[in-house]
């Protein structure tokens, strides 16, 4: 007879709670449903909380809710429509989900990306970085009552929709990202509006600083809360941020570069401590760092004017829709891309450093239209991971800072 998750969490719950009943100064413990309703749990988490009065003793993560079968999604849709559904996967950062599904596809497929194509994946990477920090930034803040800071969040948060609605077409989920670079190059309406915001952004996260980092409430909701030092970051799987702030230096675009990432100059903040403050430091110098990294691709975009943005390898790149209308040879290629794309047997993984940490594809084909296997390495995973370990001896109010601190999506948690 098989054992159900219902049953584990019982046994769990009689257990911390057989434990503060043997405990002659403790009354009876309270089990708390923290989620799986959105607030404070930043997606739909359900945390089952076993409280000594506001002590947590224990905490059970149950995720599970949305049931999103993406991987399988993957597998019975085929290659290239599976792109849209990267960007419901972490979902304020879209664009760095289709360029992790890309990279694996062109490492299975051969496919090399032109080099304007790999620059505009890196402007939109880093903007995608700088949108989910602030997403951090801006719902962690409101969570714990610092309210002007999420308006000032998402005003800059609004200028980004604005650069990406005139370069993409969509505020959000815009499935812009094609199999050998992207599906348009930069105009200058979208790089006017994208210069202008980022001269004034590094005063904009002066600003956030100058609200949160000296201002004691702040301070003490996430000093020495939720301590990761470097043994166990290593050994709980954690990446990005949550990583760095335990002091440990590692960043897939240094480690492993990909898509010319070893052509910026930039630096990788790391923390000392591995706080909740440690982790709101790391953040908001990375998104000065992003800042500076998309400055310097609009650079490289102005010496690489009319080179190709997208590679012209007709076995998995459709053609121009002009020249489907004029060209039956090309009209020939579109339809077997479209129909029947299949890619060479094989397996690939590329990783890339997104917001939150070591995002991938691993990808297994057989020669078919539609992937044998596909699983996606998502860090918001991994980090939803840690919370048990970090809560336990805490007041139940710091794990709101706890939850924030971590930066997940349940999107791609339950993919």
């Amino acid at each position: 007879m098989s054992t159900t998750r219902s049953q584990v969490f019982e046994y769990e719950r009689g257990a911390a709670a057989q434990e503060l009943k043997d405990d002659p100064l403790h009354g009876e413990a309270m089990v708390l449903n923290m989620g799986p309703q959105h607030p404070a749990t930043h997606g739909v988490l359900r945390l089952v909380v076993t409280l000594d009065g506001e002590t947590m003793r224990d905490v059970d993560a149950d995720v599970g809710y949305l049931h999103r079968g993406k991987e399988k999604t993957c597998e019975s849709l085929g290659w290239a429509k599976f792109f849209p559904h990267t960007d419901r996967l972490d979902y304020v950062q879209p664009l760095a989900n289709n360029i992790a599904y890309a990279l694996s596809i062109e490492k299975l497929a051969g496919i090399q990306v032109p080099e304007r194509g790999q620059i505009l994946r890196v402007l939109l990477m880093e903007v995608s970085r700088i949108a989910a920090h602030l997403i951090y930034l801006g719902t962690t803040c409101i969570d714990l009552g610092a309210i002007t800071m999420f308006f000032a969040c998402f005003k800059e948060r609004e200028t980004i929709y604005n650069f990406l609605d005139a370069y993409t077409g969509h505020r959000m989920n815009n499935t812009y990202v094609r199999i050998g670079g992207v599906y348009a190059d930069l105009d200058e309406t979208s790089t006017g509006i994208l210069r202008t915001w980022l001269k004034d952004f590094p005063r904009a996260v002066d600003t956030f600083e100058k609200f949160l980092t000296g201002n004691r409430i702040w301070y003490d909701r996430n000093r020495n809360i939720g301590i990761i030092d470097r043994q166990m970051a290593l050994d709980w799987s954690l990446n990005g941020p949550n990583l760095r702030g335990a002091g440990v230096d590692a960043d897939l675009r240094k480690l492993e570069p990909y898509s010319g990432y070893e052509r910026y100059d930039f630096e990788v903040p790391v923390g000392t401590v591995g706080d909740c403050y440690d982790r709101y430091l790391v953040r908001v110098e990375e998104m000065r760092q992003s800042a500076r990294i998309c400055v310097q691709a609009l650079d490289l975009l102005e010496k690489t004017k009319g080179g190709e943005f997208l590679s012209e390898d007709r076995r998995y790149v459709l053609p121009p829709k002009g020249d489907v209308h004029r060209s039956m040879e090309e009209l020939i290629f579109q339809f077997k891309i479209v129909t029947d794309l299949r890619l060479p047997k094989g397996e690939a993984y590329v990783p890339i450093e997104s917001s939150k940490g070591e995002l991938g594809f691993y990808l297994v084909s057989d020669g078919t239209a539609k992937p044998q296997r596909c699983h996606i390495r998502a860090p918001g995973l991994m980090n939803v991971q840690a919370i048990p370990i970090l809560s336990r001896g805490r007041l139940l109010s710091d794990m709101v800072s706890l939850i924030g601190s971590l930066d997940f999506v349940m999107g791609e948690v339950d993919r």
